[in-house]
């Protein structure tokens, strides 16, 4: 017998999900409607993250979510994808908050760190109670990390650490931060804590984009950081690549909540708006642009839930990281410009939500290797020749 059909789920992704899996997509998405989003639009326009439910998100374990041990849940990388889908469905912010701490932040100290490092950093960081910020990119080296300036040299049992970071997430709120910068022996991750002489935050403004996040820069003027604050398991782009691997996972299915939300606005919005004695959904151009989005987001969830099992089995290699990330943020963004226009005039004030992901969007297919960068890394799998 035929049934109806999820309109945002068309070919029953959900139902491939396994239980527990399916039992984190759905309370994340509750916690998201009921406490997120009566906020998000004010935050919005304030410039603002709302600090005060970081609580709640640690309660929910969304913090290290797939790291076992120290205080987190321990959860597949399945399950991570759509945490990040269904914070993103709220905000780009709320999901790139998530993303750094976890991804960026705790991911390395997991991966990179002393047993020191994991027992005096994770637990607080799975409870909220630390904050913490991933600096990489520079004002002049974005996607060539490798021709970063900040520098750290030995000096005795310590490092003294010179340099700028800029775009990052958290900096301006975070307790640590998580710094990569070159020495003589390569490049090398330092955890610096906001109180260390020398380092300091400046908050970047005037941004049109994830306006509900904080965006800062870093500056460091002769950081001393103990040795006992150095990752000492990676030296070299592997560190910080490998971080951003598992962000570019998280970001593969984050888009696809932000689609989604748009997708539900317009329809709810085309069938109830009336023109010319008829709702907008009646008309033949409305029924194949709704049509052509559904389409999109169905490709998009069946290519992140192999890209969830690729990970989850171990089996995972960065060009499919970068074709998901590619593939999906583009057709997120693609869909929210599409919905602010289907919204006439009323898409551009936040009263709607297709204008806010269409802005968050745009910093989106910007970070965490922009969208050609992934193109390029693509075509290095198909040619064997690198064009960077």
């Amino acid at each position: 017998m035929s049934r109806e059909l999820d309109k945002l789920d068309l070919f029953d992704v959900n139902a491939m999900l396994n239980d527990e899996q399916r039992m984190v997509k759905e309370s994340i998405g509750r916690w998201v409607d009921e406490r997120f989003l009566p906020l998000v639009a004010e935050h919005f326009e304030a410039h603002t993250f709302p600090m005060e439910l970081v609580p709640e998100m640690a309660d929910l374990g969304l913090f290290g979510s797939t790291i076992q041990g120290y205080d987190c849940a321990g959860l597949d990388y399945m399950s991570y994808g759509l945490i990040c889908q269904e914070l993103e469905r709220g905000d780009s912010g709320l999901r790139s908050f998530a993303s750094v701490q976890s991804s960026l932040c705790m991911f390395p100290i997991d991966a990179f760190g002393s047993e020191a490092q994991k027992q005096r950093w994770l637990p607080p960081m799975a409870k909220g109670e630390v904050i913490g910020c991933f600096g990489l990119t520079e004002a002049h080296a974005g996607s060539d990390p490798a021709s970063m300036k900040t520098r750290a040299k030995k000096d005795g049992d310590d490092w003294i650490i010179n340099g700028s970071k800029m775009w990052i997430t958290n900096g301006s709120v975070a307790d640590i931060a998580i710094v990569w910068a070159q020495t003589d022996d390569g490049i090398q991750g330092f955890i610096i804590e906001k109180d260390m002489p020398g380092f300091d935050t400046e908050l970047i403004t005037r941004k049109m984009s994830l306006r509900a996040s904080v965006t800062s820069a870093l500056f460091f003027d002769d950081v001393r950081v103990p040795d006992s604050n150095r990752l000492p398991k990676v030296k070299g782009l592997k560190g910080p690549l490998s971080c951003l691997s598992n962000a570019r996972f998280g970001i593969s299915f984050g888009p696809i909540g932000a689609a989604q939300a748009c997708l539900q606005e317009v329809l709810n919005y085309t069938a109830e708006r009336v023109l010319f004695d008829r709702s907008l959904d009646c008309n033949q151009i409305i029924q194949q642009k709704l049509a052509d989005m559904a389409r999109r987001i169905t490709t998009a969830q069946l290519l992140a839930y192999r890209l969830g099992q690729l990970k989850d089995s171990n089996q995972i290699q960065p060009t499919q990281i970068s074709l998901a990330k590619w593939n999906n943020v583009r057709m997120a963004l693609d869909i929210a410009r599409e919905c602010r226009d289907m919204l006439g005039g009323a898409g551009i004030t936040t009263e709607h939500v297709a204008i806010r992901h269409m802005l968050n969007l745009e910093s989106v297919i910007t970070y965490e290797g922009t969208e050609t960068i992934h193109q390029l890394v693509v075509g290095r799998e198909l040619t064997g020749k690198n064009a960077f």
